[in-house]
């Protein structure tokens, strides 16, 4: 979500996707709450936490800057891995293979994302193991996740839905609760 602040002498105006809403305050206290939002706004999560990649085409490197060698190139929207350090425009991250280096911010979303792992895996009506089979998974397969609890999350693969064990994915922690 973006944010503009125009201050005034008396007055701060908040505009935030075509509404505004106007304060009258004292320059000082204007101050004050412009860089408590800004720190508020700027605020990342603390590594490790999950993350999936955003762009079609993503460089993993050595370093974390454009003059570190490339180790690989991923070219698959979506895939999830964990950030495990983080540096001003850069993330550490780990892949599902366990490999770990810098990649661009930029790249990165936010968006929880699962690669099935192992085997052919059921997606289930309701996360039960006794619920019927609606969906089979193969290996490497991506999707959405929501709805987390009990050892299970929705899976949304491109369009169809369905609940798949914590323990079949790659991009969830073990009794990960609902998001």
């Amino acid at each position: 979500m973006i944010y503009f602040f125009i201050i005034t002498r008396w007055r701060m105006v908040l505009i935030s996707r075509g509404m505004s809403m106007s304060f009258v305050v004292k320059p000082v206290y204007a101050a004050l709450a412009l860089s408590l939002f800004a720190t508020a706004a700027n605020a990342q999560p603390t590594p490790p936490y999950w993350a999936s990649i955003s762009a079609g085409e993503a460089r993993m490197r050595t370093g974390p800057g454009r003059q570190f060698p490339a180790m690989w190139l991923y070219k698959r929207k979506n895939l999830p891995v964990k950030v495990v350090k983080t540096y001003p425009g850069w993330r550490k991250i780990e892949d599902p293979d366990g490999t770990q280096g810098w990649m661009q911010a930029n790249l990165l979303s936010d968006q929880r994302t699962a690669l099935v792992t192992g085997e052919v895996r059921p997606l289930r009506e309701k996360p039960d193991p006794g619920a019927p089979v609606i969906l089979k998974a193969e290996p490497g397969v991506v999707g959405t996740i929501s709805e987390c609890r009990r050892g299970w999350c929705k899976l949304n693969v491109t369009g169809r839905m369905g609940y798949i064990e914590i323990s079949h994915v790659f991009g969830l922690n073990p009794g990960e609760a609902s998001r």
